[in-house]
C-alpha cells in the first residue's frame, strides 16, 4: 500500500516562504508522477502542481510564478517551495500520487498565511 507523509506546513506571514515535503514508500517512486493538491475550508480540493518522472510540471495558474514543485528520486521525495505566499494560499495541502489507476493521499499539511 502506498503510503505518503507530508511535513512542513505552518503559519506564515504574507510575504513569507515555506517548504512542503512528501515522502513516499511502497511504490517505485521515480516512475511516478507526483502531484500537490489543496483544501480550504468550504471549497473543493484543487490540484497545485504536478511533476512528471520526466520532471514535466505543471502550476496551477494562482500559484505560477510562486511555487517550485521539485523532486529528488533518492530520497524518494517530492517539494513543494512555496514563496510570496498569500492569505488566500491558506489551506490543507496534500501529496498524491496515482498507482495502479488509484489514488492515494498523504494525512496533509495545514499552511495558515496570515495578513
Amino acid at each position: 500500500q502506498v503510503q505518503l507523509v507530508e511535513s512542513g506546513g505552518g503559519l506564515v506571514q504574507a510575504g513569507g516562504s515555506l517548504r512542503l515535503s512528501c515522502v513516499a514508500s511502497e511504490i517505485v517512486f521515480s516512475r511516478q508522477t507526483m502531484a500537490w493538491y489543496r483544501q480550504a475550508p468550504g471549497k473543493q480540493r484543487e490540484l497545485v502542481a504536478s511533476i512528471t518522472s520526466e520532471r514535466s510540471t505543471y502550476y496551477a495558474d494562482s500559484v505560477k510564478g510562486r511555487f517550485t514543485i521539485s523532486r529528488n528520486n533518492a530520497e524518494n521525495t517530492v517539494y513543494l517551495q512555496m514563496n510570496s505566499l498569500k492569505p488566500e494560499d491558506t489551506a490543507v495541502y496534500y501529496c498524491n500520487t496515482k498507482h495502479w489507476g488509484f489514488d492515494s493521499w498523504g494525512q496533509g499539511t495545514q499552511v495558515t498565511v496570515s495578513s
